[in-house]
């Protein structure tokens, strides 16, 4: 629940936003909410929901940027000494590297007490021909070389320790102590971290009262959500929270309780609860992965068209999602790329395979462009028909 207001700057006259810090999450429910904000002339402010108090602080403290700029500023003109020492730490000049310490002594070693498994064929390679491989009819020796078998796991090697020369094992070298450095010790010429002087801010003002607001000239409603259905009446702006109270007591907890009772009265059985719609950020991956995915993300495109920073804080899990795609397809290329065949196939394989990863590309690219735009659409479509107008200064 964000809470936005607009403060002028009374040496320059410009507008800029204020934010509020570390502001509390909205409350995702089927009923009627009531939210309150009430600012007031001891420039305190209150967010509550339902009632219940969820953020309270100060307009003067709790925003960013800050209503007010600091008194003092660093002085731009002020330069750090050239002589000014900021290592609080040196290598100890007097520190020498110990008579029995090998630089050069390996991280690992042979392990001298390991033993060849009794099972082990030596004499066997782990890869053979192909038995049942046959040469291509229309291999031509001249043209495409002498023509070998493909390479197959050895089946004698399924059922032991290993084929093939047997090598030790490594292990770690008790003896390894790595490249040798001086130790620490306190620099005797540090001075501490250099901090240009301090200086009268000159575009300083101080504004003791950020509650008084300007006239408002509309009030509208942001929203970061793909749900439909959302109505918004009982809209009170004024100076007197007794006002406030009596209008929520008249309007919300009425048509609250009522709400209560009959969500109690038709509350589904157990196994009904399945078909019911859920809001996004309820949805669990498990119950309907389909749903899951299309529901983050067209909420993450369209918090995104606006803020990508704050799509990929409110959906981590659609940002973490494309990140490991990307990285997927990256190392797909890669195999691709660095990977070779076994066997040397026909020519006739070569070209029946050639057109049909043709046909895969085209259909993919045709599924993924139509994809894009209906999300995109979607997305667009949403974001018109339930964004609000505008924030209220």
């Amino acid at each position: 629940v964000h809470f936005i207001f607009r403060h002028k700057n009374p040496k320059t006259g410009e507008y800029e936003e204020k934010h509020l810090k570390n502001p509390p999450m909205a409350r995702i429910s089927k009923q009627t909410s009531l939210y309150t904000l009430i600012v007031r002339p001891d420039q305190t402010f209150e967010l509550k929901v339902d009632g219940t108090s969820l953020k309270n602080g100060s307009l003067l403290e709790d925003f960013t940027p800050a209503v007010n700029p600091p008194t003092e500023i660093d002085d731009p003109e002020d330069k750090k000494p050239a002589d000014w020492v900021e290592e609080a730490q040196i290598a100890d000049p007097e520190a020498t590297k110990p008579a029995d310490w090998d630089e050069d002594a390996p991280f690992e070693i042979e392990d001298t007490e390991a033993e060849k498994p009794a099972d082990w064929l030596e004499n066997e390679p782990l890869q053979i021909p192909d038995p049942e491989a046959e040469k291509p009819e229309d291999w031509d020796d001249e043209e495409d070389g002498d023509w070998m078998p493909p390479l197959v796991q050895n089946p004698k090697c399924d059922d032991v320790s290993g084929c093939g020369p047997w090598k030790a094992p490594m292990k770690r070298n008790p003896e390894y102590k790595g490249k040798w450095s001086a130790p620490m010790i306190e620099n005797p010429a540090y001075k501490g971290v250099w901090a240009p002087q301090k200086i009268a801010n000159p575009d300083y003002f101080e504004d003791k009262t950020p509650s008084k607001f300007e006239p408002m000239g509309a009030i509208g409603f942001e929203l970061w959500t793909m749900q439909n259905d959302i109505l918004f009446d009982n809209i009170y702006i004024g100076h007197s929270e007794k006002d406030a109270a009596a209008l929520a007591k008249e309007t919300f907890e009425v048509k609250n309780a009522v709400e209560k009772a009959e969500e109690e009265a038709t509350k589904p059985k157990k196994d009904e609860t399945k078909d019911t719609p859920k809001s996004p950020m309820d949805l669990k991956f498990a119950d309907d992965p389909v749903l899951y995915v299309r529901e983050k993300l067209d909420l993450f495109i369209t918090i995104f068209k606006r803020d990508p920073v704050q799509a990929i804080q409110f959906v981590p899990e659609v940002a973490g999602g494309l990140a490991v795609l990307i990285v997927t397809v990256i190392a797909l290329l890669l195999g691709a790329i660095g990977g070779g065949a076994a066997a040397a196939p026909s020519k006739d394989q070569v070209k029946a395979k050639a057109e049909q990863a043709k046909k895969a590309a085209v259909d993919t690219k045709n599924q993924a462009a139509e994809a894009v735009s209906s999300s995109a659409q979607a997305a667009k479509s949403e974001v018109q028909q339930r964004s609000g107008a505008a924030k209220s200064s």
